[in-house]
């Protein structure tokens, strides 16, 4: 069974039902330390079950990043279909992929999201996080059966971009690292075997100033989770704490131009190209602007999964 945890200055919490929060007895000071000790959740989830009335009133509470840095913060790469069709790919041929994000880019789920003066095509993008809350050596193999051996708790994030840093160097890294281009959070939502089980239930769903721009649920997924950690640990070895981002669904900001208009950009130098390329994106209303408000939620539709919701708002640097 799933158990909601949040974490403040003060340290962790379990989230009940009616919205208190009951204090986790731990000295554990990061993400790894605190799933090193869940006999010390189980047993706040215990007395949150008690007497799901008494606590702190999470109203009450300034909550951060469930997840503690440093860590290593990876990502896939067009990893939904809708997304890979958004982005002029086919989805039955999309090659899986991965980038790095700084830690430093990992931010709270209500601190505001900071966007440099340079950065003038802000995007979104909701995803799906897995913890990992066991050592993932280089060349395991990750099947579907074992994946709760390695994942020990989800977590909703919003992969902010920007997209005007990213496209011309094409390399993704400085692009999403800035300060606060990782939103994580409100809660790490610790899980098992049978709770992974129903990963495909989740829903994810973001709105900008309260119009819905990305809905999908995780069935629209390309490369599931334990073929992703496989694929990953071919190069890459994560450590308790570490995040990975799963991909977002279709409806950033940012979308192909269309094969024609690719077809006829190839044709100019690649500065010409990214000129007109940019020119023609100034005309688009979805990036983000200042004093936009950008709320995220992933849930199951029965909320037996709950990832919480992220309220942020963005301003300029």
């Amino acid at each position: 069974m799933s158990i909601p945890v949040v974490r403040t200055a003060d340290g962790w919490w379990v989230e009940s039902g009616t919205g208190r929060l009951h204090r986790v007895d731990t000295d554990a000071d990061t993400t790894a330390g605190l799933l090193a000790d869940r006999c010390a959740v189980r047993q706040a989830a215990a007395r949150a079950a008690a007497d799901p009335d008494a606590g702190l009133s999470v109203g009450q509470a300034e909550l951060l990043s469930p997840v503690t840095t440093p860590c290593r913060v990876v990502a896939q790469m067009v990893n939904y279909r809708s997304h890979a069709v958004d982005s002029g790919f086919d989805p039955d041929t999309v090659p899986p992929a991965f980038f790095r994000k700084a830690s430093g880019s990992v931010s709270g789920p209500y601190q505001d999201i900071v966007r440099p003066r340079h950065v003038r095509f802000l995007d979104y993008e909701v995803e799906l996080g897995l913890v990992m809350g066991t050592h993932l050596p280089v060349g395991t193999e990750v099947t579907d059966a074992a994946l709760s051996r390695y994942v020990a708790a989800l977590v909703l994030a919003n992969d902010v971009s920007a997209r005007d840093l990213q496209l011309p160097k094409t390399q993704f890294y400085e692009s999403k690292s800035y300060p606060t281009f990782t939103p994580l959070g409100p809660r790490l939502l610790l899980i098992d075997a049978a709770d992974l089980a129903r990963l495909t239930d989740l829903r994810l769903t973001l709105k900008v100033n309260g119009s819905t721009r990305q809905e999908s649920t995780t069935t629209d997924m390309i490369v599931r989770p334990a073929r992703a950690l496989s694929l990953l640990a071919r190069f890459q070895t994560l450590q308790p704490g570490d995040v990975l981002l799963t991909g977002t669904p279709g409806g950033t900001a940012l979308k192909s131009p269309g094969r024609l208009l690719t077809t006829l950009a190839a044709l100019l130098p690649p500065h010409k190209r990214w000129q007109k390329f940019f020119a023609r994106q100034q005309a688009n209303p979805h990036y983000l602007k200042d004093g936009d408000a950008v709320t995220a939620r992933i849930a199951s539709d029965d909320g037996a999964l709950d990832l919480g919701e992220q309220r942020t708002l963005v301003r300029t640097r």
